[in-house]
C-alpha cells in the first residue's frame, strides 16, 4: 500500500512538474503574437449596409500558441475557427467551420499590419473555392476584416464580407 501512495505522489509531482514547464513554455514570441489585435469581444456592422452583422469573441488559448473564434452571426448562424501559428511553415492557418454547412480553410501571415490568409472555401454542398481575408487593426481599435471568394465564371474576385469590428463596450 505504501509504495502504491509513494509512486502515485511521484507521478502527481511529474505531471504538476510538466503542466509547469508546458505554462512556462507557452508561445510567446512575436510571431505568435502576430494576431492579438483580433483578441476581444465584438460587434461586426457589415461595411456595405451599416447593419450588425453579428458578435464575435476571440480568445487566446493553449498558452497563447492558439487563438479560438466564436461568431454569432445577427440572423442566428454560427462558426468556429482555431488559429495558430505554425512555426515550421512559418505562417498563420484559419480552419473555420460553420453551421451554414461550409469551412474555410486559409494560411498566410502579415503584410503591412494586415493579417492575410489565402486558401479554400469547402461548401458542403458544391464545389470548392479559392478565398481569401484580411484582418486590418484601424487606429481607433477597430478591426476591418475583408473576405473574397474567385468567382471561375468571371474569371474576378468577388467581395464575400467586408465587416467592421468594434469593441463591446463593458
Amino acid at each position: 500500500m505504501l509504495k502504491r501512495i509513494q509512486s502515485a505522489v511521484l507521478l502527481l509531482a511529474l505531471l504538476v512538474s510538466h503542466a509547469a514547464e508546458a505554462q512556462q513554455i507557452g508561445c510567446t514570441e512575436a510571431e505568435y503574437r502576430a494576431f492579438d489585435f483580433w483578441l476581444g469581444e465584438w460587434e461586426v456592422t457589415d461595411s456595405a449596409s451599416g447593419n450588425l452583422a453579428g458578435t464575435n469573441t476571440i480568445v487566446s488559448m493553449e498558452g497563447g500558441c492558439m487563438l479560438l473564434e466564436s461568431w454569432e452571426g445577427a440572423g442566428g448562424s454560427t462558426g468556429t475557427s482555431v488559429n495558430y501559428y505554425n512555426p515550421i511553415e512559418q505562417q498563420w492557418r484559419q480552419l473555420w467551420i460553420s453551421q451554414g454547412r461550409y469551412s474555410i480553410d486559409i494560411s498566410g501571415g502579415l503584410v503591412d499590419q494586415a493579417m492575410q490568409l489565402v486558401g479554400t472555401i469547402y461548401p458542403f454542398s458544391g464545389a470548392a473555392a479559392r478565398f481569401r481575408g484580411s484582418w486590418t487593426p484601424n487606429a481607433d481599435g477597430s478591426v476591418r476584416q475583408f473576405f473574397e471568394q474567385y468567382n471561375e465564371e468571371t474569371s474576378s474576385w468577388d467581395v464575400w464580407f467586408d465587416g467592421l469590428y468594434v469593441r463591446k463596450e463593458d
